[in-house]
């Protein structure tokens, strides 16, 4: 029933930012969630970059990205974001964002709820 929809990747130049929303139509399972933003390039697996819990608001992060990158969402929680600064080439990837019940988990097999994703090419 959840539907989840980011918009925001595009091409960028190594240094540079990006922020990246993902949009929610439809209830969350219960009060008691977690919105992750996972990342994919091509060849590699899916890997955790950020999670935010729907019931005060903690935020985690990977340490690669820890101190560059800053998840939020709006005031009434249907909108979450993922401010990118000082952009890597590694940090190339398709970005999901996905939500699962209960605790944050940074394993991508324990959400339910996945949006088709937002490409992030960063150049040299």
């Amino acid at each position: 029933q959840v539907q989840l929809v980011e918009s925001g990747g595009g091409l960028v130049q190594a240094g540079g930012s990006l922020r990246l929303s993902c949009a929610r139509s439809g209830r969350a399972p219960n009060s008691f969630y977690a919105v992750a933003w996972f990342r994919q390039a091509p060849g590699k697996e899916r890997e955790f970059v950020a999670a935010l819990r729907s019931i005060g608001g903690t935020v985690l992060y990977r340490d690669s990205v820890k101190g560059r990158f800053t998840m939020s969402r709006d005031n009434v929680a249907i909108t979450v974001f993922l401010q990118m600064n000082n952009l890597k080439l590694e940090d190339s990837a398709v970005y999901y964002c996905a939500l699962k019940s209960w605790m944050p988990t940074m394993n991508p097999g324990d959400y339910a709820n996945w949006g088709q994703g937002t490409p992030v090419t960063v150049s040299e």
